[in-house]
C-alpha cells in the first residue's frame, strides 16, 4: 500500500515537467514546421525523418530550453542557412524572382499565345482563294458530282 502512495507522490511532483516539456515540444513543432527539410526540401524539420531534421530539431529544443523566442530561433536558422530554410521566403531583394516569377512566366506565356494566335489569323486570311482559284474550285467540284467519282 506504501508503494502505491509513493507512486502516486512521484507522478504529481513529475507532472508538472511533463506538462512544462509537452508545452516545449509542442512549441518545437510549431517552429520546425514553418522550416524546411535541408535533405528533403519538400518536407517541413517537424516532419522529416532525415538525419539532419533530428538534428535540427534537438537544436530548437536546446535553444527553447536556453529561453530564446521564436523569432530569435527563425533568425538562427536563417542565419545559418539561408532564406531557403524557410517555407515562407521574405520579400526582399534577393527574392523577388522567386515571388514575381510566377506572375512573369504566365504574362510572358499570355503575350507568347496572343502572337501566335495573332499571326495563325494573319496567315489564314492570306491563304483565302482568288476569284479564279473559286471557280476553278467549283467546276472540279461540279466534274466531280455529275460523274460520282473522285478526281
Amino acid at each position: 500500500m506504501k508503494r502505491w502512495w509513493l507512486t502516486l507522490l512521484c507522478l504529481v511532483i513529475a507532472l508538472p515537467s511533463w506538462a512544462d516539456n509537452g508545452a516545449a515540444e509542442k512549441r518545437m513543432l510549431d517552429i520546425a514546421g514553418e522550416l524546411r527539410c535541408l535533405v528533403c526540401q519538400n518536407e517541413s524539420i517537424a516532419a522529416s525523418r532525415a538525419d539532419l531534421a533530428v538534428d535540427l530539431r534537438q537544436q530548437i529544443r536546446e535553444q527553447i530550453q536556453a529561453g530564446k523566442s521564436d523569432a530569435e530561433i527563425r533568425t538562427y536558422m536563417v542565419d545559418r542557412y539561408g532564406d531557403f530554410v524557410l517555407y515562407r521566403t521574405p520579400l526582399k531583394a534577393t527574392t523577388l524572382l522567386l515571388w514575381f516569377g510566377p506572375m512573369l512566366l504566365l504574362v510572358f506565356g499570355l503575350l507568347v499565345l496572343a502572337t501566335t494566335l495573332r499571326r495563325r489569323k494573319s496567315s489564314v486570311a492570306d491563304a483565302l482563294l482568288s476569284d479564279d482559284e473559286c471557280k476553278r474550285a467549283q467546276a472540279l467540284l461540279a466534274q466531280t458530282t455529275d460523274t460520282g467519282t473522285s478526281p
